[in-house]
């Protein structure tokens, strides 16, 4: 989803609301909040996010700080989160050999993690099981500072307990996403950008057919883990509707567990630097890149590459697309 630049925007985080008239600004941190206020605030999620436009109020944007190496791995069954890697952006995230674990217990939990570096183009890979419970939300996304994003969702209800949605309002059949642990990974490049369940393809989005590539993500993007609920009271009924319903919270604890993140970076650095306002991925520096790896390629390699590009759906695993690519329901980890 994309919201046009020179527009005020009010986004919700986990960690809270977000607004500016500029791009900067819409990205300023806030102070955590569970106010019922601030959910009752929430923007219809069924809103059309046009892509940002050229023009802004703002001369620049700070720096990202990146991912220097190629790869990185954690385990979240036999350690917590990284302090170097990670920040728990929202609520209270613990750890046991199942994970990392993301609990809700009453309104206003949100428990969220988010990573402390960006990449630039690459693949992330999620082992979790996603939260049972009529509309909780699980989520895993990565999003850029000019709202460029790729997303995983998870409904909790019953109905919904084989299904994924990605953030280009598309579903897949997967077998039981609550109990059983799926690896679920997004393989980004300046190209195309791949869905995978278990290493199989079930979507591809071509830079080209994203309107000429005006609204394909492009830029450095860090990685959000998180699971709210969408069937809250204080929400607006588009969102309970979406969610699956009602959440009663008596039927709690609802748990997402994280097993593992493995990130290959394409473009390692120390950081990586707006060069201007478009939003386009030439436009962006690698600081101190290696120059071995640095390069950002225009291809897939691997099994995605084979099974998945060129195709705006894959129908033959089962996935269903909707027409209106550019649209999504606005929904990220924590909620927003």
């Amino acid at each position: 989803m994309y919201l046009h630049r020179n527009e005020t925007k009010q986004v919700h985080f986990a960690g809270g609301w977000r607004t500016g008239n500029s791009l900067c600004e819409a990205l300023s941190p806030v102070p955590s909040t569970t106010s019922t206020d601030v959910q009752r605030q929430r923007p219809r999620l069924q809103l059309r996010r046009a892509r940002l436009t050229k023009k802004s109020s703002i001369n620049s944007c700070s720096a990202d700080t990146g991912l220097s190496s190629s790869t990185y791995t954690h385990d979240f069954t036999t350690s917590g989160a990284d302090d170097d890697a990670w920040n728990i952006t929202a609520g209270n995230v613990t750890y046991s050999s199942s994970g990392a674990e993301f609990t809700i217990t009453k309104s206003g939990d949100h428990p969220t993690i988010q990573s402390k570096w960006y990449i630039f183009f690459g693949r992330v890979s999620f082992f979790l099981k996603a939260a049972p419970g009529t509309g909780i939300v699980s989520s895993a996304i990565l999003e850029s500072d000019d709202l460029d994003e790729l997303d995983w969702e998870w409904l909790g209800g019953s109905d919904y307990s084989s299904k994924v949605q990605t953030n280009y309002f598309a579903w897949s059949a997967v077998s039981d996403t609550q109990t059983t642990t799926h690896n679920y990974t997004i393989a980004w490049t300046s190209s195309a950008t791949i869905w995978l369940v278990d290493d199989v393809a079930i979507r591809t989005l071509n830079y080209a057919d994203a309107v000429a590539g005006k609204n394909y993500p492009q830029t450095p993007m860090n990685i959000r883990i998180g699971i709210w609920a969408g069937g809250d009271s204080g929400n607006d009924e588009g969102t309970i509707e979406w969610a699956g319903g009602a959440t009663d919270y008596s039927d709690g604890p609802f748990t997402m567990y994280l097993e593992k993140v493995e990130v290959v970076n394409e473009n390692p650095g120390a950081s990586y630097e707006y060069g201007d306002l478009t939003g386009d991925y030439t436009s962006i520096k690698v600081n101190d890149a290696d120059s071995s790896t640095s390069s950002s390629s225009s291809t897939l390699s691997g099994s995605e590459g084979s099974t998945g590009a060129g195709s705006e759906s894959a129908s033959e695993n089962g996935y269903v697309v909707d027409d209106e690519c550019e649209c999504e329901r606005g929904i990220g980890a924590g909620g927003y």
